[in-house]
């Protein structure tokens, strides 16, 4: 079948491409936010096709994957007048936690009986206000990057995009405090300055921006995950980390605490016990690599690729019929 969505999340659609269909991404001239077309740092298969608006008027498609607001109004003009929801199957994919006055946040697809709203943990359904809306969780999905922990860094990777506008949000004003504890690599997009910014040396706060084929080997290499974030969706970093075979230390917020079970890493609501783990992990290697193969095995078995798929094509199944 042919299945509309938009390129929105590299990583997450990276995983959903991977099904049987075929996967219409629409691009236009300036390849903006709602014209993206192909990954350009991801590989996606040859399944995921690119379309212009006006290529979009003509195609057949069978479902639309919503995942921002004013898709539904877009897809309606660009497929000439045919509505998500109501004269195409249509489905709502929440990527993120609610924001603002929660727990009272409104969803904006709230109260809407022509859609199921998709969340991707149980914390984010728990937590939107979706009002009479039908709602369904189908959990992340990974494309297994294989077992390449070697943590032969005695340092921490730190994922994290656009830290400095973040700012609390993702855990940045924890940096100096777990700084002391092991010098820190943060990945990402527009890092750049963040050391100057922390009152960090270069070599305690070191920001490294890697094209996706790079990051997981990178990432592997440092002793430990360290993720400060305080409040997110379940980042897919931390389970790409835990598929890689790295022990992960984290905050005990949102689903990271269905995510980590014991054995895997270190969950706490206290910097200082966070700061004591990555400590611990330098000092002793093996153990990280012990505690990093658990994490592995449970990412395996609850975010894997196959169980992600099959719940999709659930999904998808009953939706449209």
């Amino acid at each position: 079948m042919n299945i509309l969505l938009w390129h929105v999340h590299g990583s997450w659609t990276t995983a959903f491409v991977q099904g049987p269909h075929t996967y219409l991404v629409p691009v236009t001239p300036d390849r903006g936010p709602d014209g993206r077309g192909r990954a350009r740092t991801f590989p996606w298969p040859g399944s995921v096709q690119e379309k212009t608006p006006a290529q979009l008027r003509e195609t057949p498609v069978d479902l639309v994957v919503l995942q921002r607001p004013h898709e539904a109004e877009l897809a309606a003009s660009w497929l000439g007048g045919r509505r998500p929801g109501r004269d195409v199957p249509a489905v709502y994919l929440e990527h993120n936690a609610p924001d603002g006055a929660v727990p009272h946040t409104r969803h904006p697809y709230a109260d809407r009986d022509d859609l199921v709203l998709v969340h991707v943990t149980h914390f984010n359904r728990l937590f939107w206000d979706s009002g009479r809306t039908r709602t369904a969780v189908i959990e992340h999905g990974i494309v297994d990057p294989g077992h390449r922990y070697t943590g032969r860094l005695p340092r921490a990777a730190v994922v994290v995009n656009e830290p400095l506008r973040r700012g609390r949000t993702v855990g940045t004003d924890l940096l100096p405090a777990l700084a002391e504890a092991a010098p820190l690599d943060v990945f990402g997009m527009r890092t750049e300055g963040l050391a100057g910014h922390l009152g960090l040396s270069p070599d305690a706060c070191r920001t490294v921006d890697l094209r996706q084929a790079e990051l997981h080997t990178a990432m592997a290499e440092r002793r430990v995950y360290l993720h400060p974030v305080r409040w997110t969706s379940l980042g897919l970093s931390l389970l790409e980390a835990m598929h890689l075979g790295m022990p992960v230390v984290a905050l005990a917020t949102t689903e990271a605490v269905e995510a980590v079970p014991p054995g895997a890493g270190t969950l706490s609501n206290r910097p200082e016990i966070l700061a004591r783990a990555v400590r611990t992990y330098l000092a002793e290697p093996e153990a990280a690599a012990e505690d990093g193969a658990r994490a592995r095995q449970a990412a395996l078995g609850r975010y894997g690729l196959k169980r992600f798929l099959h719940d999709w094509e659930s999904l998808i199944t009953e939706v449209l019929a």
